[in-house]
Order: C-alpha cells, then structure tokens, then sequence
C-alpha cells in the first residue's frame, strides 16, 4: 500500500520571485517529489520549508505513482518534478525519459547521491533543468534552483513553441506557392482579382485553390476549387488538382473533360474513400460575349454588371470524387456576359459563416445582398469590401470556421 501523500506547509512569500512563481501568498507553485527513501524525502520538504518559496507539494514513492500525480487527475499537474533515480519500478537516466513523457511542460530536477554527480550531469543532458546532490543543498540553494528550472523550461517551451510556428509558417508560404499561383495571362483583356484568407484555426491553409491561365488562342480560363476537409493533407491534396488544372488545360483539354481528369487525379492521390472536391471552371474567350461554365458540386457564381450583381446559377454536376468515374455527368454551361462587368468565383466558406446568436448563416441569398451594396466599386475594393463584411458578420459568432477564397474576373469591352 502507498503511504500518505505529505505536504509542505504553503508559506507566503513578501514579494514576487525572480521566475514569477508566487506572488504575495495568493500562487504556489506545485511540485512532485517522485523519492522512495522516507528519510530522503523528509529532508527535502524541511530544506523546502525552511526556502521560504511557496509550494504545493506532493509526494510519490514510484514511477507507478508519480505517473498518477503527473496525469493531472489529482489536481493541477505539477510545474516542477523533484526526481530521484532509484525508484522500485524504475532506475537511472531512463527515468527521466519517463517523466518528460508523462508531463512535457514540466521542469524535472535530479536527486543524486554524493558519488554521483556524473550521473546528475547526464540527467540535464537528457532533458532534465538541474541536478541537486543530496544532503548537500542549502535551502537558498534549493529555492533558486526551482526557480531557475521552471524559468529554463518555460524558456524552453516557448523557444519550441516560436521554432513549430516559424515552421508552419514555412510550410504555409510553400502551399500558398501551390495553391494560389501567379496567373499566367498575355493580353490585357481580363484583369484578375484574387483573396485567400485561411479560417481561424491556426491561420493554416486548407484544400481551397484557384487559378488563371491564357491559351494561345486567347481564351481565359479560370478554375476555383475546394477540397473536403481541413488540414495538410487537404492542402497538398489542393496543389494537386490546381497543377493538374493548369497543366491539362494549357495542353488543351477543356470543359467536361477537365472534370474527368481532374477526378481520376483526385481519386488516385487523395488519403481516404470519403474525400471529395467541388470545382468550378469559367472560360472566357476572345470577344468575351459568352462565358462556359463547368460546375462540379460548387456554389453559384456571382455576375457583376453596371447595374448591379446577381448570382448565376448555372448547370451543376457532382463534386469530384463522389461518385465512379462512369456514373459522372457534366455540363457545359453557357453565360451572356454584358460589354462591362466581372464574374466572382468563391469558395463556400464566404458565405457559411454564422451570422446571428441561433446559428443562422448568410447564406447565398445574403451574400447576394451585400456584394449588390459594393456593385459599383472598382474590382480589389468590390473583393476587399465583401469579405471584410462577411468576417465581420461572422466575428460575434464564432468567425469563419472554413477557409475564404474569391476569384474576381474582370473585363471591359466594345462589342
């Protein structure tokens, strides 16, 4: 049977510690005492009183227990692991592999005897804060050396914290390389307006993706696209399909047959059966009295003229990646477009985001509504107001929880 838990009596401190530990008797800090030896132990919490820092402290006489104390069950884990070597159940450096696994965040400082300050050296080579010989630290001693190893570890976890985000950065401006490409136009015909803003988890891109290309017959074509799902994957999975766009249609594939390529690309790349992508592509030729419209699973586009906005629904077919290859139908669709005007292509999450306190959402039909107030802006104010809005809708309620990415074509011609 494991004895009692022992505590040390809480002692406010006068003023705040260099770490920031406690401040005026009203925060202690938590340590773990993981020892065996009841003589050991005993001398650790009396040293601990007499340092004058303020601490909550429990003890464990096992790794068995110490796993207990450090899962958090107990009460709030432990900020500072007083950590003996020779346990019952576990022995040497390997036990301090343990503990940094059960509670990463926590600093350890090593108990060793007087032969052993190799050993002690060792332990901070394998992750641990301090080592302390035992019978030997002064109650200064012990105090600064908490101290200073929760500081160091804290020190530690941001420095981690601000190496994973410079990394998510980079993997960030490698997908938005992929995913949101240069468009690659010849003539002055058709000006291009794009956004892409990531939801607000993490700020992380996702599976949307657009792109723009000029044949050499002078026809514009333009693709939008959403992968299924949220993530890395879905975002390589986006690179995919966007580089396959541009590569089949520069080869001259147009249309429907697009789809289909795009689909078995799809199928053959993606990580799981239920993954699927909505796509519209928009071709715009020479002239530009009428535009071709392939939907597969994607939201309307919207049409802006002079006069004002209206939203297109045009022939729509299933997304990618949903049904066999031999059960799939689409359509080529066709759309008069006025001498002046634009065409927006966008994602779902423009118009997904909830909008009042019983979980309503804009919608299509009040997406209508706000882009009709920006009609007569020029194209980066039109784009820059209507997503500005729909965030600002969203923001008392949650914000957009999917990625936004709006494609603005824009023409003016004599015809």
């Amino acid at each position: 049977m494991p004895g009692p838990r022992a505590s040390v009596p809480q002692v406010p401190l006068a003023r705040v510690s260099p770490a920031g530990l406690a401040a005026d008797g009203d925060s202690f800090l938590t340590i773990l005492l993981v020892e065996d030896d009841d003589g050991d132990a005993l001398l650790v919490e009396e040293t601990l009183r007499d340092s004058g820092l303020a601490v909550r402290l429990t003890r464990a006489r096992s790794m068995a227990e110490a796993r207990r104390e450090l899962s958090g069950e107990h009460g709030p884990p432990a900020q500072c692991v007083l950590l003996d070597l020779h346990l019952p159940d576990a022995q040497g450096l390997d036990v301090v592999g343990q503990v940094l696994a059960e509670a990463p965040r926590a600093a350890v400082v090593v108990l060793t005897g007087l032969a052993e300050e190799g050993v002690g050296l060792s332990a901070v080579a394998a992750g641990a804060q301090d080592y302390l010989i035992k019978g030997v630290f002064e109650p200064t001693v012990l105090a600064r050396s908490v101290r200073y190893a929760v500081q160091r570890r804290q020190i530690e976890q941001a420095a981690m914290a601000l190496e994973a985000s410079r990394m998510r950065a980079q993997e960030n401006a490698r997908l938005e390389r992929g995913l949101l490409p240069s468009p690659l136009l010849h003539g002055a015909g058709v000006q291009v307006v794009s956004r892409y803003e990531p939801s607000r988890s993490l700020g992380l891109l996702s599976g949307d993706f657009y792109d723009v290309v000029e044949t050499p017959d002078g026809t514009v074509h333009a693709v939008i696209g959403d992968v299924s799902g949220h993530g890395p994957d879905e975002a390589a999975l986006g690179v995919c399909l966007r580089v396959a766009w541009r590569s089949f249609t520069l080869a001259g594939v147009t249309g429907t047959g697009v789809c289909e390529l795009m689909q078995k690309v799809l199928v053959a790349e993606r990580t799981g059966a239920e993954i699927f992508a909505t796509v519209t592509t928009v071709e715009l030729p020479p002239g530009l009295t009428k535009a071709k419209v392939v939907r597969a699973g994607h939201p309307p586009l919207l049409l802006r003229r002079p006069g004002g906005v209206r939203l297109v629904e045009t022939a729509v077919g299933p997304a990618l990646g949903l049904l066999p290859d031999g059960r799939c139908h689409w359509r080529e669709d066709h759309l008069d477009l006025p001498a002046a005007g634009g065409l927006a292509l966008f994602t779902d999450g423009l118009f997904e985001g909830r909008v009042s306190s019983d979980g309503g959402r804009l919608g299509e039909d009040g997406l209508l509504a706000l882009a009709d107030r920006y009609a007569g802006r020029p194209a980066e104010e039109f784009v820059t107001a209507v997503i500005a809005e729909t965030r600002a809708l969203s923001a008392d309620h949650g914000g957009h929880s999917d990625d936004v990415a709006l494609l603005h074509l824009e023409w003016n011609q004599q015809k």
